[in-house]
């Protein structure tokens, strides 16, 4: 079989999954940067299901003991993924997502000089037409969970929008690499972002897969709550995964880096990161104009507006746009009067009860638009 057949197969097959592979010139480049011949022609026709290693073994025509090597190679990689429950161990194939844009960048020892290799194929891939998966689809992978003390009534704060209740819920914390900011860093013709890059919070499985497999390190509940904490400081967007059941990460958000951010603002997608069941509220009134929440918000959603309520020499005030808006709470944290909080919406959506759920609902919609 000819080198560019084993691609033709593996990129066929990689494409199967929930995640799809778009045709684009930028597709084959990528793939080749990030898998050699070898990798490519083995993980073609591996299952997505998990799997155990005798299964794989018997599959593949050779032996456990011969495959389990390889196995934990490709772990390392980020190019299969491993769950582990008591003593039994399984595989299977890592979605192109998941390989390309997410653990091939999470470790602080990843390989540089790969990275610059493939990051500027994955940027330029993402942006062609690999995003427009997410394109005018409400289910996206992230949706924005406020920042705590920026809700007007915790009170009544809805279960499924407290990001500390889940902390408080998670066995096992680790940190890594924000792979965003990373494959834009990795990339020169990127613009350079200043955020944190350490603050990629994963959890219980994930979490213990990615510290078996040195792409993250382990913490403890307090740094989380730490991290969380340096992150809205900075104006980052708490994004946790969209299922309300056992999510397993929250990424902290910059608009300029962020895979559900960089769609919106650079290839024109309606929406970015799920919104939340909270919107900006102002008291004109005690608004000072300062623009400092027009800075921070990374949707653009707010502005300076003339308005009779003002009381400061400017006459404005600051001014939200509800259908912008994804009530992350990066605006009402830092502002110097508090004159803004987050209120709930009237009808709240609760998210999709489970990954698989979610998983289902995303496939509804790329069904409709094939």
């Amino acid at each position: 079989m000819t080198e560019e057949q084993i691609y033709t197969n593996f990129i066929e097959w990689l494409g199967g999954a929930w995640w799809h592979l778009p045709d684009s010139r930028h597709l084959v480049p990528m793939i080749r940067a990030h898998y050699s011949t070898e990798e490519a022609e083995f993980l073609t026709g591996f299952p997505f299901r998990p799997s155990t290693i005798d299964e794989l073994a018997q599959m593949k025509g050779v032996s456990a003991v011969d495959i389990s090597e390889q196995l934990e190679e490709l772990s390392r990689k980020g190019m299969i993924y491993e769950s582990v429950r008591g003593e039994s161990v399984r595989y299977r194939l890592s979605d192109s997502m998941l390989a390309l844009m997410r653990a091939n960048m999470w470790s602080p020892d990843a390989d540089e000089a790969k990275l610059r290799e493939v990051a500027p194929f994955v940027n330029a891939y993402y942006l062609d037409n690999w995003a427009d998966q997410w394109e005018a689809a409400h289910v996206k992978g992230l949706r924005a969970i406020p920042i705590n003390r920026t809700i007007e009534d915790t009170r009544a704060i809805l279960p499924y929008e407290d990001v500390v209740k889940y902390v408080d819920e998670f066995e096992y914390y680790t940190v890594s690499n924000c792979p965003c900011r990373v494959r834009h860093r990795m990339d020169p013709s990127m613009p350079v972002c200043d955020h944190p890059l350490e603050v990629c919070l994963h959890f219980d499985d994930l979490g213990r897969y990615i510290v078996k497999n040195n792409m993250g390190r382990e913490i403890t509940r307090e740094e989380t709550l730490a991290i969380l904490k340096q992150s809205a400081d900075s104006g980052l967007v708490h994004g946790i995964s969209t299922q309300k059941e056992r999510p397993d990460t929250i990424c902290n958000c910059c608009g300029c880096c962020c895979l559900m951010f960089e769609p919106y603002h650079k290839s024109g997608h309606k929406e970015a990161i799920r919104p939340s069941n909270y919107k900006v509220k102002i008291a004109a009134a005690a608004c000072t104009a300062c623009a400092l929440c027009v800075k921070r918000c990374p949707m653009d959603a707010l502005t300076l507006k003339t308005t009779p309520e003002a009381n400061n020499k400017y006459g404005k005030s600051a001014h939200v746009d509800s259908e912008l808006c994804v009530g992350c709470g990066v605006c009402a944290h830092k502002c110097p009067t508090k004159c803004m909080v987050l209120e709930q919406a009237e009808d709240p959506t609760p998210p999709p009860a489970t990954a698989r759920d979610w998983v289902m609902e995303l496939r509804k919609y790329q069904q409709s638009v094939e």
